[in-house]
């Protein structure tokens, strides 16, 4: 026990070694809470995955500069990671509970028309939806766009109208 001590030192009385090896055992232990908690947590960013992110990050901070005891706080990202887990099982199987945790995409274009309900509901603006159309169809206008969509992850997709050969 007296090495573990001498490694990782103890309380918040920590020199630059013992924190450098705790970064790096915190380094290891956060990348296998990750992967317990699956690959949503960064992939597909939804408010849902930054909660577990960023508490992620902030407990385990914790742990590293010596704020907290190392392993309650070991076992509290641990069990952070295990409910976000879980959560999103629990999401797989209903769509109601998915909608809650995770929100639902809005249509917010269609056809030429805003539709200021959902615009409102989401808090975005005629601005935002031009700008993706800048950046992601490198246009002004919207006049290419049958479909604008707020998608669940806080990103604007937009659909063109098809030609009249069917094609994009």
């Amino acid at each position: 026990m007296d090495i573990v001590v001498a490694i990782f030192g103890e309380g918040k009385n920590l020199d630059a070694l013992q924190m450098a090896a705790r970064t790096v055992a915190v380094f290891f232990l956060a990348l296998v809470f990750i992967r317990i908690s699956g690959r949503r947590s960064f992939g597909q960013r939804s408010p849902f995955d930054y909660v577990v992110a960023i508490l992620l990050g902030a407990t385990l901070s914790r742990v590293i500069v010596g704020a907290s005891p190392a392993v309650p706080t070991l076992v509290a990202s641990l069990v952070m990671v295990v409910i976000h887990r879980a959560l999103a099982w629990a999401c797989v199987h209903s769509p109601r509970l998915e909608s809650l945790a995770v929100g639902v995409e809005r249509e917010v274009f269609r056809d030429g028309q805003f539709n200021r309900k959902q615009m409102s509901a989401a808090l975005i603006t005629r601005t935002d939806v031009f700008e993706t159309a800048r950046r992601e169809l490198h246009t002004l206008d919207l006049d290419d766009v049958q479909l604008a969509i707020l998608e669940r992850n806080g990103q604007v997709s937009l659909i063109r109208k098809r030609t009249s050969s069917g094609a994009h």
